[in-house]
């Protein structure tokens, strides 16, 4: 009789300090609600770690290159053009990208033709080539690669293999260089696909008329 009363207090012991382990102000459970450096146990709990953590991984990141994304040409001021330079720019198109009036005007004409990509990739590559300090020459050639050159780029240009692969190789220890042989397709692919179009366009003529009026009322 006497040893299965111990036997039974025996088992009423574990299940008193588990009871009592449970209880709050005893070190347990509601000590990890408190602690605001806790590895959070459940899913469900609201620790204030957790939430500064969370806070920061939702703040949007920029990457450092973003800063300076601006500093890419993106439009030239220029005095408004004469009637005599824009006849001149049906002479060539030389002409025609020798002027920042004549860049702008045929750069609103690619605009209606959604190709202004390949004026926005030649102007980049004209600003890169006036660059000498070589961490800036590795920014901007990043920039370019990552807007004009790369296939996930929405305003990617057109380029053929070749260049590409010589671009993808040099990219390692870009110079203010690197883009030549892209800049003279894109120059070339204007020239021959979108100047003609250009001068036959309601936007060149219309400019042209205009001024004649201007020139002859003045």
């Amino acid at each position: 009789m006497r040893s299965e009363r111990t036997e039974m207090r025996k088992r009423q012991m574990p299940a008193a300090q588990e009871t009592t382990d449970s209880t709050p102000g005893q070190p347990g459970a509601g000590d990890r609600g408190s602690n605001t450096c806790c590895f959070c146990w459940c899913c469900c709990c609201s620790c204030s770690c957790l939430t500064v953590r969370n806070q920061k991984e939702q703040r949007p990141r920029r990457p450092s290159h973003e800063l300076r994304r601006e500093e890419l040409p993106t439009c030239e001021e220029s005095p408004s053009p004469t009637l005599e330079e824009v006849n001149a720019w049906a002479q060539s198109f030389d002409k025609v990208m020798l002027t920042p009036a004549g860049r702008n005007a045929f750069r609103e004409f690619l605009r209606t033709e959604f190709s202004e990509e390949n004026m926005l990739f030649w102007m980049a590559c004209e600003e890169l080539k006036k660059e000498a300090n070589k961490t800036i020459i590795e920014e901007k050639a990043r920039i370019i690669y990552e807007d004009y050159i790369s296939i996930l780029s929405p305003k990617e240009v057109s380029l053929d293999s070749r260049v590409r692969e010589v671009i993808n190789r040099n990219m390692v220890e870009p110079s203010q260089h690197i883009f030549d042989d892209a800049q003279l397709q894109i120059y070339t692919l204007m020239h021959r696909d979108s100047y003609p179009r250009f001068m036959n366009s309601a936007l060149y003529k219309d400019l042209l008329q205009s001024l004649a009026e201007k020139s002859v009322e003045a």
